[in-house]
């Protein structure tokens, strides 16, 4: 088997995670980052007011996975070990579309809008592939399944099990 030239981009990756917590933030979701080699989840989520009492299925926090492909033309899989399945909440994939990288292109073509899908933990156990030591979840043949939790559609998943209305000025007169 040929030696396969992997392209490590920490950068990049890096930047998955502070986008989706922008992305949070902007939506008033309290996120603080995980430190580094934390096992299984990457943010935490809290409700931005601090005496906020949860009420019936809602949640105190909540755990989130973030998982990032880089290159535009990925085939939309993405491991997660078994082990991890237990340790977050959802898991929020982001396509960087920072370029193509497959078929002889090289990356400095093909460059798109980033795009991400917060899932639900049912939603990873039912598509979690363990049929390769890879584990993956492959979402290729799931577009029309996973569209309603693109961008911030998705993010109201999170705001709803943490009780966190939309923003709104409430004007008086």
């Amino acid at each position: 088997m040929p030696n396969r030239d992997w392209l490590r981009l920490p950068v990049v990756s890096a930047g998955a995670e502070y986008l989706v917590m922008g992305h949070l933030m902007r939506r008033n979701i309290l996120t603080y980052k995980a430190p580094e080699g934390n096992e299984g989840y990457d943010l935490i989520c809290i409700h931005p007011e601090p005496r906020y009492k949860p009420k019936r299925n809602e949640a105190a926090q909540v755990r989130v996975q973030v998982k990032s492909r880089y290159a535009t033309d990925c085939d939309r899989g993405f491991p997660v070990k078994e082990k991890s399945l237990d340790a977050f909440d959802f898991l929020i994939v982001v396509f960087l579309n920072i370029g193509k990288f497959y078929n002889r292109n090289d990356g400095l073509t093909g460059m798109t809008e980033p795009a991400f899908y917060t899932l639900s933990n049912d939603f990873i156990r039912e598509h979690h592939d363990t049929s390769s030591t890879w584990q993956k979840v492959k979402l290729r043949k799931l577009a029309e399944e996973i569209e309603p939790f693109k961008n911030e559609d998705g993010l109201e998943l999170i705001a709803k099990r943490l009780g966190v209305p939309r923003p709104r000025k409430i004007r008086t007169g």
